[in-house]
This record gives structure tokens, sequence and C-alpha cells, in this order.
């Protein structure tokens, strides 16, 4: 027991409160140093599985316990065994986490990140993290969205996924077709670009900061979504606004007056342009906002309290 917990301490500290690596595994035993080795790409699949990482982080403790009592000499891939290991821990959470959310009160959304950089250039990662994409993923069943997962975005063989959700290789192979059918069906189709996503900002801040309610509406896809998540915790929209008419009116009125004396600091959210809230001095809230073609067509506000632990510092994610 008590090399366990050692271990657990340290792949938690070396690997930093942000999810970063540190480089220096030379003097780590082999299994620590495979579970720091890949640690963002673990918290990745355990955040994208979830869309919480408060959740990603338990889940990542209760893999390393498992981890840490496996014998090395028998795992082929450490990669692949590690990422099986986190989605069956995440499975079992998600199933759990399901029935927490039909109590939700209002809206329910993803925990925001703030993103590094190079999350932005990776546009596969950008995309599956999105909160547009977390929030198809939600309409998946919990073995739909880790075949999905593991399969489209982290690319394992169809055998690992099979040994990962504990089904047969043709069942993997029918559910992945299934859950790509599913997602086509749902995800956008028009032309994504951080470009656009960058300049859409831009003018949405300029629509906001000056009243100019056709300005916004301009900037506005017609079946524009927007989405508030206050948890209960916080004032916020309690069901969906939809259509740019709504939004522009909603925005330029009642946000507008709510957040006097809110500064908005631009910011990579999710892999994507957003904004981070800010309260005389205290983070307020995060707004991620979609584009398509030039035009936001979701933007998604989370002012759940419980949900803005990660958005004092970038988080690092890796597909890889």
């Amino acid at each position: 027991m008590s090399e366990q917990g050692g271990a657990e301490s340290g792949t938690g500290g070396m690997s930093g409160t942000d999810g970063t690596n540190s480089g220096r595994t030379g003097h780590l035993d082999p299994a620590t140093e495979a579970f720091v080795v890949h640690r963002n790409l673990l918290f990745t699949v355990a955040y994208e599985m979830l869309g919480s990482a408060a959740d990603a982080e338990d889940v990542l403790q209760e893999s390393w316990l498992r981890w840490a009592g496996v014998d090395l000499a028998s795992v082929r891939d450490r990669r692949a065994y590690l990422v099986r290991i986190v989605t069956r821990q995440a499975l079992d959470r998600l199933r759990t986490l399901g029935r927490r959310r039909e109590s939700y009160v209002g809206p329910w959304l993803p925990e925001p990140l703030l993103t590094t950089p190079d999350v932005a250039e990776d546009v596969e990662l950008a995309d599956s993290v999105s909160m547009a994409m977390l929030l198809v993923m939600e309409t998946l069943t919990p073995t739909e969205r880790a075949v999905f997962l593991l399969r489209e975005v982290f690319e394992l063989e169809y055998d690992d996924i099979a040994e990962a959700v504990g089904k047969s290789l043709a069942a993997v192979r029918q559910t992945a077709h299934r859950a790509r059918a599913h997602v086509a069906a749902r995800r956008s189709r028009g032309l994504v670009s951080q470009a656009d996503g960058r300049a859409a900002l831009r003018a949405f801040q300029r629509a906001i900061d000056s009243g100019d309610l056709q300005g916004l509406v301009d900037i506005l896809a017609p079946d524009v979504v927007y989405l508030g998540d206050g948890g209960g915790a916080r004032r916020a929209t309690l069901h969906p606004v939809v259509g740019s008419d709504k939004v522009a009116r909603l925005l330029t009125t009642g946000l507008v007056a709510f957040h006097t004396g809110v500064t908005a600091e631009p910011v990579q959210v999710n892999g994507w342009p957003g904004f981070l809230l800010r309260r005389e001095g205290g983070i307020d809230g995060v707004v991620a906002i979609r584009t398509e073609d030039g035009l936001i067509t979701g933007l998604y506000s989370v002012r759940n309290p419980a949900k803005l632990s990660r958005v004092e510092r970038e988080t690092a994610l890796s597909r890889l």
C-alpha cells in the first residue's frame, strides 16, 4: 500500500496541477514513468468521456492504482493498455454521472478548460474537445461514446477497443459504425476555422460593448443556439435560446445589464476562441463560441462555480 500511495502522489506532483508532464522521468520506476509520459493523453481520454475535469482527475487516480499492480512484462503496448484502464474507469463513472444529470438545474454544459495553443493547432483534437462536440457525445450511449472516441480521435485498433469496453470485435465494429452515423447527423457541416472564430469573437465583443443590436444579429447564424449553465448556483437561462433575433436581444439587454462591471478576456476555451469573464478580480464565468462559415452558431455560457476550477490556468491535452 505504501508503494502505491507514494507512486500515486508522485504522478500527480510530477505532472503538475495543469496536467503537463515534467519530462524528467529517468529516476522513476517503469510503471510510474509510463503513466507520467502518457498522462496528458489519459486525462484527455477521461475528460472527453466525461465532460468533467474533476471527474477525469478522479478516474486517473483510480486508473493509477490498477496500473501499479499490472505485470509490465505481460503488456505489449503500454499506451493502449493504459487507455483501456482509463476507459473502463470512465465508463463506470459515466453511468453514475448520467443519473446525476437527470436532476441538473437548467442546461448541462461540459466543464470548460482553458487550453494551450497547440490544442488549437491540432484540428481533430480541437474539434473533439469543443463544447459543441462534447454535447454531441452526450447523445451517445456510454459504450458508443467510448468506441467512437477511441477509434476516431485516439486511433486505437479495434481489438484494443474491444478489450476496453468488454465487447466482441464484431460488436465493436457495429457500434463504431452506428456511432459515426449518429455523430455525422448531428455535427456541423459548415466551414469551421480558428481564424473565423477569432474574427467572430472580435465582432461579437464590439457589438456587445456598443449595444449594437443589428451588428450582433449580423454575426449570428439564423439558427444560433445560446445555452447557459448556472447549475442552480448562479443566474443563467434555464432553457436554450434559439434564433439570431432572440439571442441578440438576450445579449444586448439582460446580459449586458447583468454583467455591468464584468471584463471579458479573450482566451482559448476547449480549443476554440472564447471569453473568460471576471468580476471584481474573481472569475464570473466562461463563454465559448462555435462558428461556421464566419457566423456564430453556438454560444455556451458556464457560470456554475463548481465548473470553473480549471480556468485559472491552461490545461494540456493530447491525442498521442
